[in-house]
């Protein structure tokens, strides 16, 4: 079992139809849906980028400085991330999904969860592609309601991203990560 970070978070569907994700170590972000799918994002730390359903529940995280990093939904509200040596789960606590989970985990019966399946640290641009025409002929397959929350960050998902500042150390891998040197992963 690896050792990892998590951080639950809240969201607030705003009357714009955005979303106020509130985390919580304390920091916040606003998010709004593009047309074509994707999910805009800005942070109180300054940070900004764009999350896009890859498929195979992979998340595409592209900061606003070029930087990408990749998750993975795992169910039940969580998702991981991977970025160099750190790894956090983020916990949608709005969900219910994710109150199921945060119940089961603490009830003591969190390996009821399964194993936490990791998201790869880097795909090429082929590799993106292909899990982006998996998706689109699932989704077409599924007449066009995919059938499947892998909620990477809307008002109408289950999972997102976030970042445990709880140690210096976990603080400096994200921000190495990000490289503006702030910590905020999201």
């Amino acid at each position: 079992m690896s050792k990892h970070a998590t951080i639950g978070y809240r969201d607030e569907l705003l009357p714009d139809q955005s979303v106020h994700r509130t985390f919580d170590d304390g920091s916040y972000e606003w998010r709004r849906q593009l047309p074509d799918g994707r999910v805009e994002w800005q942070d109180s730390r300054g940070l900004a980028g764009v999350d896009e359903l890859l498929g195979n529940r992979l998340i595409k995280r592209t900061l606003a400085n070029g930087k990408v990093i990749y998750g993975r939904d795992q169910g039940y509200g969580r998702t991981a991330w991977v970025s160099g040596t750190s790894r956090m789960v983020t916990i949608n606590q709005t969900a219910f999904g994710g109150q199921v989970g945060a119940a089961l985990l603490a009830a003591g019966a969190g390996f009821m969860l399964g194993p936490i399946m990791w998201p790869p640290e880097h795909l090429t641009p082929e590799e993106e592609e292909q899990m982006r025409q998996a998706l689109h002929n699932q989704t077409l397959s599924d007449g066009g309601g995919g059938g499947l929350e892998f909620g990477f960050g809307g008002p109408y998902h289950s999972t997102s991203s976030g970042a445990d500042r709880s140690s210096a150390q976990d603080e400096d891998a994200w921000a190495e990560a990000e490289g503006d040197g702030d910590g905020d992963f999201g």
